[in-house]
């Protein structure tokens, strides 16, 4: 490996790295911003094996120029909407945004359609009651160093995220068994979505760390978990427009 540095930090330039075999459309862009429906599997930043093949170098590589770096970021496996700041001296208002959760978003997902588990920590707050949605589902999620999964355990409450029921719009066929969900997170711990769909035993479609720790190989693109960052809205902090951005990533049912 050789070195390679950037105004947003060092990187490692990664040989022989596979490629990610997915388009990354831009779907728009301003003087201050570039706004990316993600992929499945492409990383948004630099790590581990992965370089060339991720959001940030691809974008900066499209626009030349070293100076963008994201706003926030998505997982991995994770699509849809994902935006970058090119105007250094923007950068910190942006994300400023995302940090005080100032963004509204929504998620999609597919997911078993079953009778509900009870979770074994944290509370299940029906919104409709008798019916099982809307819900809110709250707990303490854990994301420990070096290990793979996030976990719930007992104590202060830090990952909030409704859950909901879509209408039936007719943009995907969940398949026999699947349900569609609209998941909005009130919190942003790693993996939340993840982990609070599974703990009601509910695990997204497609998922390889819940409810158990799948080993896919690295250039598997066979079977994407079925998440995807569909909505994202903010007031931009230099025009005071509502900015709205919608990801036209599908949902693919077994």
């Amino acid at each position: 490996m050789s070195g390679g540095t950037g105004p947003a930090g060092r990187h490692r330039w990664v040989l022989d790295e596979p490629e990610i075999p997915f388009d990354l459309p831009v779907i728009y862009e301003d003087e201050r911003l570039i706004v990316v429906d993600k992929p499945h599997f492409l990383a948004t930043t630099p790590r581990g094996m992965w370089y060339r093949s991720t959001v940030l170098i691809r974008v900066r590589q499209a626009f030349g120029d070293p100076g963008i770096v994201p706003a926030h970021r998505l997982d991995r496996a994770t699509a849809g909407i994902l935006v970058l700041v090119r105007d250094p001296s923007a950068r910190r208002a942006y994300q400023t945004l995302f940090q005080e959760r100032r963004v509204h978003k929504v998620y999609e997902c597919l997911a078993p359609a079953r009778p509900l588990v009870r979770p074994r920590t944290g509370t299940v707050t029906g919104l409709d009651r008798p019916a099982p949605f809307p819900l809110v589902r709250r707990s303490r999620i854990v994301k420990r160093r070096g290990v793979l999964q996030a976990y719930e355990e007992t104590g202060e409450v830090n990952a909030e995220t409704l859950i909901c029921l879509p209408g039936e719009d007719g943009r995907v066929n969940p398949g026999p068994g699947l349900r569609r969900y609209v998941l909005i997170p009130r919190n942003g711990k790693t993996h939340q979505l993840r982990v609070h769909m599974n703990s009601l035993g509910l695990p997204i479609l497609g998922d390889d760390l819940y409810p158990q720790v799948k080993d896919r190989p690295y250039d598997d693109f066979s079977s994407p978990l079925q998440l995807v960052a569909r909505l994202l809205e903010f007031t931009d902090p230099y025009t005071g427009d509502r900015m709205r951005f919608l990801s036209r990533t599908p949902l693919e049912g077994g």
